[in-house]
C-alpha cells in the first residue's frame, strides 16, 4: 500500500481536520479559562491559525456532499489549510525558541506600552496590567512546553493536509461520501 492509497475519503479528511483544530483550540481555552494558565501575545497568535481550519475544514466538509465536485477544490481548500498550520507552526516554533532564551521575543511579550505623563500615572498603570511574559513557560509535561506541543500538532496537521491535498488534486482519493 502507498502512501497516496486512498485511505480516507475527503469527508473523513475533513473531519478529522476539523475535530483536531476545535479540539486543540478548546485545550487552549479550556487551559485559560479553567486551568487558569493566562496567554501571552504569543499564545494567543496561535489561535488564530486554527479558527482558519476550522471555518476551511467546515466548509470543505460540507462540500463533499456537493455531487460533481472537483477535487482540485477539495485539494485548494486542503492545501489552504496546510498553508495555515504551517504558519502556526513557524509562530509556534518561534514561541519556544523564546522560551528557551535563543532569542527575543516581540516587544509586546513583555506587556503593553505606556503613554504615562507622570511616574505614579506609570506605576498605576503598570499595576493594574497583567503582564504575561512569552519566555516563561506557564506550563510543560514531559519537559516541553504547550507552544511545544502545539508546533508538533501543527507540523502533523500540515503534514496531513499536504498529503490529502496531493492526494485530491491528482485525483487520488475516493470521490465517495462514506
Amino acid at each position: 500500500m502507498s502512501l497516496f492509497a486512498p485511505i480516507f475519503t475527503p469527508r473523513t479528511a475533513f473531519a478529522l481536520l476539523l475535530t483536531a483544530a476545535i479540539a486543540i483550540l478548546g485545550t487552549a481555552y479550556v487551559s485559560e479559562h479553567w486551568g487558569e494558565l493566562r496567554p501571552c501575545v504569543l499564545c494567543l497568535w496561535q489561535r488564530y491559525p486554527y479558527a482558519a481550519v476550522i471555518g476551511l475544514a467546515g466548509v470543505g466538509f460540507g462540500l463533499t456532499r456537493v455531487p460533481g465536485i472537483d477535487p482540485r477544490t477539495l485539494a485548494a481548500i486542503a492545501w489552504a489549510i496546510a498553508g495555515a498550520m504551517l504558519i502556526d507552526a513557524g509562530i509556534a516554533g518561534f514561541h519556544v525558541g523564546v522560551e528557551q532564551h535563543w532569542w527575543e521575543g516581540t516587544a509586546s511579550c513583555v506587556g503593553a506600552s505606556t503613554n504615562a505623563g507622570s511616574a505614579a500615572e506609570l506605576a498605576r498603570q503598570l499595576m493594574a496590567t497583567p503582564v504575561t511574559r512569552c519566555d516563561e513557560v506557564a506550563f510543560e509535561l514531559f519537559g516541553i512546553s504547550m507552544a511545544g506541543y502545539n508546533m508538533i500538532a501543527a507540523l502533523s496537521m500540515t503534514g496531513f493536509a499536504a498529503i490529502f491535498a496531493a492526494r485530491a488534486g491528482l485525483g487520488i482519493s475516493k470521490m465517495t461520501t462514506r
